[in-house]
């Protein structure tokens, strides 16, 4: 079993916002600076799973110009959510710890999780923020479960503070890896959460599991009435996914581990089988769904994900570098290109913003090799793809 480093796996800023500036940025760019070499990948790229449709006039974009470090010295992070106030606020997978990147480039401790229980690839996982900025979700492996609790956010730039955690959804099946963990609200207001299978693949294969899924849930928790089966389950058959992203479109794309052969990316529809453990990439049983785009294990293990102009960008851990992943005329990819490739270690994370991308290096979590100032937030200059 391959882990979520890409050896043996053992036992968002949603891209909405970038769209915005994209749409209204990339039009007055004069001078871009010299593009990072990329290659092009040659991985198989499957059939489409999904119909073809008409696409939006978005830009796609691609990293341009050197590379600058954000912020440095961090312990295991591991989901970064920028706020409306310019500070962003980071989580720390084990110590637990919520952390503010000021706008004027300072790093404070905001507070501890209570309840928070680290161990193997679990710990203080996803961070969201409520639409109206008043509430900080967090996606946390504890003593007995996986859950998901919401705080108070109080405070602004430099003295932000978090209130008690209320409960919003426990009893996520919990092991020392297969966690998900990734936390984002959707553009129809719910709250979507990643959930691996925790080491059992039967159960993302059980609707009525919490494990291997793909979670949708109102902002309280609640059970929203159009989910496909009665409960908080929203897509199946998934092993570990860590990534979620939404369209100019609307569509939900989610990045996921595989075990020894194939990593995935996927498009996510409601009530949809994505094969996990029947199938592990692209597969012949025409009722499961397969991956839109698949990896070889060395060259992703992938986990957050953003959009900025349909431009799906993922990071990756044992593959140590940035995906672009390259929309086609139907909606699936037709090119997927490497960034980076071994300069910055494992990625974590990858957060779209205005202007440029960051993203999050993951070093210090006991898998990689820590380098000077690692871990490390790192900003990247984007432009329109040439």
């Amino acid at each position: 079993m391959r882990g979520n480093t890409g050896g043996a796996r053992g036992a968002a800023i949603a891209g909405a916002g970038a769209l915005v500036w994209l749409l209204s940025a990339c039009t007055g760019e004069a001078d871009v600076a010299p593009t990072p070499s990329a290659s092009a990948s040659s991985t198989p790229r499957p059939t489409p799973s999904t119909p073809a449709a008409a696409e939006p006039a978005v830009v796609p974009v691609q990293p341009t110009g050197e590379s600058s470090t954000i912020v440095g010295e961090l312990d295991a992070p591991w989901s970064v959510v920028r706020l409306a106030s310019g500070s962003a606020l980071v989580s720390e997978r084990d110590t637990g710890l919520v952390r503010e990147l000021t706008p004027s480039g300072e790093l404070r401790d905001v507070g501890a999780v209570d309840g928070v229980a680290p161990q193997g690839e679990g710990g203080l996982l996803g961070l969201a923020v409520s639409p109206a900025g008043d509430e900080l979700y967090a996606y946390f492996t504890g003593d007995d479960d996986n859950r998901i609790v919401r705080m108070p956010l109080a405070g602004g730039p430099g003295g932000y503070t978090l209130g008690p955690p209320s409960d919003v959804l426990t009893g996520i099946p919990s092991a020392g890896n297969h966690n998900g963990g990734r936390l984002a609200f959707g553009p129809d207001g719910m709250l979507y959460a990643t959930a691996g299978d925790a080491g059992d693949g039967d159960a993302a294969q059980d609707p009525a599991s919490l494990s291997g899924k793909i979670l949708r849930m109102t902002p309280d928790g609640g059970v929203p009435g159009d989910n496909p089966w009665g409960n908080h389950a929203y897509s199946m058959g998934h092993r570990n996914p860590q990534g979620i992203a939404w369209d100019s479109r609307g569509r939900l794309w989610a990045s996921e581990f595989g075990q020894n052969t194939w990593d995935e990316l996927n498009l996510i529809r409601p009530g949809a089988d994505y094969g996990w453990p029947i199938e592990e990439g692209v597969g012949p049983d025409p009722a499961l769904v397969d991956p839109v785009y698949q990896w070889p294990t060395a060259e992703a293990s992938p986990s957050g994900l953003a959009i900025v102009g349909d431009t799906i960008m993922m990071a990756s851990l044992r593959g140590e570098r940035l995906w672009a992943v390259y929309p086609g005329p139907d909606g699936a990819p037709a090119e997927a290109v490497p960034y980076f490739i071994g300069e910055f270690g494992r990625l974590r994370d990858v957060i779209a913003g205005p202007g440029a991308l960051w993203i999050v290096t993951n070093n210090t979590d006991g898998r990689g090799d820590p380098r000077d100032g690692d871990d490390r937030i790192l900003q990247l200059p984007l432009a329109p793809r040439g």
